[in-house]
């Protein structure tokens, strides 16, 4: 088959909220499936030499980039453009660009969640109760007022974070060499400091090539004992064998994870069963409201770029 629709916009998933369909009226939607893989998506550039690409599941790299010649924009679903290979995409002068803060309110609860969750031990004591326990005089939870908390990075999610974790009386440290005009309740703070002092560090960065294992043994090693460690963004910005480690050590009191280095899961993974780790399934951003403003943002987003470009044709 060959391409007969230069209007076509292909999504990396299997649907679209209604809003975002109704802003992409007059295009052709294909839709790739809840897992596509990098062959799925070649075939279906060739088969349909779709002009953009709204990518929420899987990889879009320069084969499938190659697939479809009309293409002119590729929009993420979300924030994180790690999955798509802008350096192949700037080659070929095709833009990339992304539904930055639609999920903010969404991740940022969620990392929201697994902070307290780990310090009052949630899941551990839900268990024990289920179980026909009353640990009522032999628990203890951690109080997070008054103790400090380092955010690396400051964006959308990171600073909506900051705001929720300010607002629970704690100390708030960030760290993000791009983030201007901070507000009054975050203390910038270059990484040693805040591995330091930090009593609890959550991540809110892009993974880039520069940061990938940010928390290693050696940066683990660095923070205070007993630090909670809470991940909302990208797997791979973590050690994870280094992680595991550490929470065996006692180094890590706990880790609430909510993004992992190969994605979906796989049965057996060390972290599976580990007491001291809370689990979810990189589910942060997936909330009904999510959903339809990342879908509407990253129509939006293509559209504009569509637009712009028929302008200066």
């Amino acid at each position: 088959m060959t391409a007969t629709n230069a209007s076509s916009i292909l999504v990396t998933g299997a649907d679209l909220a209604p809003q975002a369909l109704a802003l992409l009226e007059g295009h052709d939607i294909v839709y790739a499936g809840k897992a596509p893989t990098e062959d799925d998506l070649v075939a279906l550039c060739r088969a349909h030499d779709p002009v953009a690409i709204i990518v929420r599941y899987g990889k879009v790299g320069a084969a499938v980039m190659d697939a479809a010649p009309s293409l002119k924009v590729i929009s993420k679903h979300g924030s994180g453009t790690d999955t798509i290979d802008k350096s192949a995409a700037q080659q070929r002068g095709i833009e990339v660009v992304a539904a930055v803060g639609a999920n903010a309110a969404a991740v940022a609860e969620q990392a929201l969640a697994l902070l307290l969750a780990c310090a009052k031990s949630v899941v551990a004591l839900d268990a024990r109760m289920h179980a026909g326990h009353w640990d009522k005089a032999t628990h203890k939870s951690l109080e997070l007022g008054g103790r400090t908390i380092g955010l690396i990075g400051l964006g959308a999610i990171g600073l909506r974070f900051a705001r929720m974790a300010d607002a629970l009386g704690m100390r708030v440290l960030g760290y993000d060499p791009y983030a201007k005009n901070l507000p009054a309740y975050v203390q910038p703070a270059d990484l040693a400091t805040l591995w330091a002092e930090s009593d609890a560090v959550s991540l809110h960065c892009p993974l880039t090539d520069d940061n990938r294992g940010l928390l290693n043994a050696r940066t683990l090693a660095q923070c205070k004992r007993g630090v909670i460690i809470v991940n909302t963004a990208r797997g791979g910005l973590i050690d994870e064998d280094a992680l595991l480690a550490a929470v065996r050590s006692g180094q890590v009191a706990m880790a609430g994870l909510d993004s992992f280095a190969v994605e979906p899961m796989t049965p057996g993974h060390p972290f599976q069963g580990e007491k001291n780790i809370v689990l979810s399934p990189h589910i942060g951003g997936v909330t009904s409201d999510a959903y339809v403003n990342m879908g509407v943002g990253a129509a939006r987003n293509l559209l504009q770029v569509l637009s712009r470009q028929a302008a200066t044709t």
